[in-house]
């Protein structure tokens, strides 16, 4: 997978290119290794951000970090690109294996090229029924189990993304939970209470006071 770099006051060291090839290393075992990588790396005052964006023939991650640390950001960025990578194989995956609705049987041609399906024998179904006549039916209990798609064994990751380094506001808190793309959002307010701000599934953000 071709990799260009892009530094924004800061320097992308030799260290930083060996964890982005390690973590790429890990998107190309679920994508395949055609495509592409962007790696954006920036600063601003105290906060370091990390941008990864990973072009493949049919779609397109994105993964934006920051922390107080470069690495911080990075190894933030490269683990929630690679949980996005997971997350689309499996999409794909499911719909790949959908089963085709209606099974259509022998067709027969037409002298306009149309085919036809032709009329399915039912005589083995009347014998059968035939020879049942006259005998007690035995009642079946017949147990239909769904298919489980295997699941990937969670793993938990450091982030340092999703905690308000400095109090602000509910207004503020919501609006830095929205620029950071997090579901989970830990901030204090101006009175040094802790909050967490939750988006619910319906996609409304819910407020929790830490007593």
């Amino acid at each position: 997978m071709d990799v260009e770099y892009t530094g924004r006051q800061t320097t992308i060291t030799k260290k930083l290119k060996v964890m982005v090839e390690a973590g790429l290393e890990r998107v190309v075992k679920v994508v395949g290794k055609s495509g592409s990588a962007h790696v954006i790396l920036a600063t601003e005052k105290y906060r370091h951000s990390a941008e990864i964006t990973v072009k493949t023939r049919n779609y397109k991650l994105v993964a934006l970090c920051e922390g107080t640390e470069m690495q911080v950001a990075l190894h933030d960025a490269l683990a929630k690109i690679e949980q996005q990578a997971i997350r689309q194989k499996k999409k794909t995956t499911t719909i790949k294996r959908h089963p085709k609705v209606g099974i259509k049987g022998p067709a027969s041609r037409l002298g306009d090229g149309v085919s036809e399906p032709e009329p399915v024998k039912v005589t083995a179904v009347k014998a059968a029924v035939k020879n049942s006549v006259g005998r007690k039916a035995v009642p079946m209990l017949v147990h239909s189990f769904p298919s489980q798609t295997p699941v990937l064994e969670p793993h938990v990751v450091r982030s340092v993304d999703a905690v308000a380094l400095r109090p602000m506001s509910l207004d503020e808190a919501v609006k830095e939970a929205e620029f950071r793309d997090r579901d989970v959002f830990v901030f204090r307010d101006h009175t040094g209470k802790a909050m967490v701000l939750h988006r619910t599934r319906d996609g409304k953000m819910e407020l929790i006071e830490i007593p």
